[in-house]
């Protein structure tokens, strides 16, 4: 059996997203918006932390299995290492993330219980520098450190006995004779209701700019590039009869942009703005959208010619554009003022082992891959290169080693489970087949698939108590699962 990537409909993942909507959250108990809620504070009864954290995992789950994701490495190790490193300056106490890129070129990102960012590659596309982009992740992460999904959940108890109240006594008014005044304080109440939330989330989006721009400042980059994101995103909206998605869960209105910009000028400046790797990102994500690799190159070969050949980004989009539309030699000539002013750059290197990769020179991609590796040793990109080169090499038992020991290290990606499923079943590794099958459908929340998967794998271990063992402590962990998915 091959296992399938199917994405799902676009509704499905509309109401997935959705679901923040949902749960108003608290006010800020402070002018400044920085109090952190403690393990003590009520809505910690509501929610602990650890429901958070299991709860949004499970939900993650769900969230893979209804969308379509982006499966380029080095895309997702720059989210993860940018992110990580916000992280380590916020006021985000668990720093247990998970991650997910989405295959969507609508500008989005968000931020879930238990740690989970998801960020849209449409972001790139939108946030014109890397402070740009990493205002948006700042302001994610006060959400997480913030909990505003507990407090969200704190504040709906609170409204719900005052609002059950007043709805109780519209209707008895309507049933006593009142007839359309009944149903008019009926309707009043309802919008009274929506209008609380609305209140609250402009107060949640508040404390997360503020506590974001904090946030920044202390990463090292420029403050303004947050309400420069902002005012980018309003004239989105003003000129665009679909707003991004993004607005929908982040209202930005004229007062929001100008508090903004008024606390981005007192805090302190010269912070980063911009880095050609985010940008060498940017192009990654360009040539992913635009509907020929020859379009790119065209693009970029303009945006080159502009800076005079001195555009580093723009010589690295147009090497990728032109090996991805089979002209190998025009992209390695592209490519070479800058492999040889910096050959140990990771991200320009990894262009030239895509270049060797789709020349089909195998040899030579997994020899760079190798030595680039000895250079950055535990690097995602390079091991997951390294395995997927071996697989196409057909030197299946060290494709297999290789794709075993990044598993090892990124557990919870089903995008490494996904290609060790199919090393292992090249290899002739039954057993490892099921197990890995059975990791993937777990990760992507189909329980049917990897209970099926696990129930295989076991028939497979023939009595082998340490393998068996280890089968049914995930079959454990697969019911749990299930319970939390049903709970959802």
């Amino acid at each position: 059996m091959t296992i399938k990537k199917i994405p799902a409909p676009r509704w499905l993942s509309r109401v997935v997203l959705g679901a923040a909507l949902v749960f108003p959250a608290l006010p800020a108990q402070a002018d400044d918006g920085y109090n952190l809620p403690t393990l003590g504070d009520t809505s910690s009864s509501i929610m602990s932390r650890e429901q958070e954290y299991q709860m949004g995992r499970t939900w993650l789950t769900m969230l893979r299995g209804a969308i379509r994701t982006l499966e380029d490495p080095q895309l997702k190790s720059f989210v993860e290492n940018r992110v990580y490193a916000l992280a380590e300056t916020s006021q985000l106490t668990d720093r247990r993330l998970a991650f997910v890129m989405i295959d969507s070129p609508e500008l989005n990102a968000f931020a879930a219980p238990g740690g989970v960012v998801g960020v849209n590659a449409g972001l790139f596309l939108h946030a014109q520098t890397e402070a740009e982009f990493a205002s948006v992740m700042a302001h994610e992460l006060a959400h997480l450190s913030q909990r505003h999904f507990a407090r969200g959940l704190e504040q709906q108890q609170k409204m719900q006995v005052p609002f059950m109240t007043a709805m109780l006594a519209s209707i008895v008014l309507a049933a006593a004779g009142g007839g359309d005044a009944g149903f008019a304080a009926l309707a009043s109440t309802q919008a009274a209701a929506i209008q609380e939330q609305r209140r609250f989330s402009r107060q949640n989006e508040q404390e997360a700019d503020r506590i974001g721009l904090t946030n920044l400042v202390a990463a090292g980059y420029d403050p303004l590039a947050m309400p420069n994101m902002f005012e980018r995103l309003a004239q989105l909206s003003r000129y665009d009869s679909t707003p991004p998605e993004f607005l929908l869960t982040h209202p930005v209105s004229q007062s929001r942009m100008a508090d903004t910009r008024n606390r981005a000028a007192q805090l302190p400046k010269g912070g980063e703005d911009d880095s050609v790797e985010y940008q060498m990102m940017r192009a990654r994500v360009q040539i992913h959208y635009e509907s020929s690799p020859g379009l790119s190159a065209k693009r970029f070969r303009v945006l080159l010619d502009e800076h005079h050949g001195k555009h580093d980004a723009a010589r690295y989009g147009l090497a990728l554009a032109l090996t991805r539309g089979g002209q190998h030699d025009a992209a390695e000539d592209a490519l070479a003022p800058l492999l040889q002013r910096e050959p140990h750059n990771l991200t320009v290197a990894m262009a030239q082992v895509e270049i060797d990769t789709n020349r089909g020179d195998l040899a030579a991609a997994l020899a760079r891959t190798r030595e680039l590796m000895n250079s950055y040793p535990g690097n995602f990109p390079l091991q997951f290169t390294e395995a997927d080169l071996l697989l196409k090499q057909q030197d299946y038992a060290a494709a297999e080693k290789a794709i075993n020991r990044l598993a090892a290290q990124r557990t919870d990606d089903p995008d490494v489970w996904y290609l060790a499923a199919e090393i292992r079943g090249l290899a002739g590794n039954i057993l490892g087949v099921h197990l890995a099958r059975a990791e993937y459908f777990m990760q992507t929340g189909d329980t049917q698939q990897a209970e099926e998967q696990l129930n295989l794998a076991l028939k497979r271990a023939n009595g082998n108590f340490v393998v068996s063992s280890r089968i049914r402590d995930r079959q454990e962990e697969l019911a749990r699962r299930r319970k939390q998915l049903e709970e959802l």
